[in-house]
């Protein structure tokens, strides 16, 4: 119960359906989630421990959230990170795995073309996760799912540019490719550029929402 409501408010926050300033109350997100007011107070208070939401004493908890700082920091580890994940499933993947990755990269494609945008995100996330598992490192999976998690909602910003969307799916298709081939160099190399192309393309879609 404890872990399903503190995923349930974190995927809330990281998914910007409570926005930064926005109060937490333990007796509102009780009967939002149809529990009692202390499986919440524990979420809260782990939340706190992980920056996401600040406890002000006599005024109450708010959201934090996560800042655009933080998210190309996420971003810049993530790099290094995806990096060593794309050259150990190069090295350890297994035919059952490169099958699922290969599946995930075609109907990325296909609702990239339909302008499914949902369906698209979905797939971007599972390429990754699928890529987590095929580095057979249990470490270095649970690592990267955690901030896979974090960036959330810039990450669909990110997939939402339609120029970037094309442009991702590419990216995840050379990936595939260096993994088929075993190429560890190779798919560390594009890997990493991938996920600083992502930083690059956030800048971008800043700009214009500002404009």
């Amino acid at each position: 119960m404890r872990g399903r409501v503190f995923q349930q408010i974190r995927d809330d926050i990281l998914n910007g359906r409570y926005e930064k300033g926005d109060e937490l109350t333990e007796s509102a997100l009780g009967k939002a989630l149809g529990v009692s007011r202390t499986p919440v107070r524990e979420a809260l208070r782990q939340l706190a421990l992980e920056g996401l939401v600040e406890n002000i004493p006599n005024k109450g908890t708010f959201v934090t959230g996560i800042s655009q700082q933080d998210v190309e920091d996420i971003y810049m580890i993530r790099s290094k990170l995806e990096g060593l994940c794309a050259r150990l499933a190069a090295k350890r993947i297994t035919p059952e795995q490169l099958e699922k990755l290969e599946e995930a990269a075609y109907l990325s494609d296909y609702h990239t073309m339909k302008e499914h945008y949902e369906q698209v995100v979905e797939l971007d996330s599972r390429f990754h996760e699928l890529m987590y598992e095929a580095c057979q490192s249990r470490i270095l999976a649970h690592t990267l799912s955690e901030y896979h998690q974090y960036v959330k909602l810039a990450r669909r910003y990110s997939i939402e540019h339609r120029v970037r969307l094309k442009k991702s799916n590419e990216e995840h298709q050379q990936i595939l490719d260096a993994i088929r081939s075993h190429d560890g160099d190779r798919a560390e190399e594009l890997a990493t550029r991938h996920i600083l192309n992502v930083i690059e393309n956030l800048k971008e879609c800043r700009r214009e929402r500002q404009e």
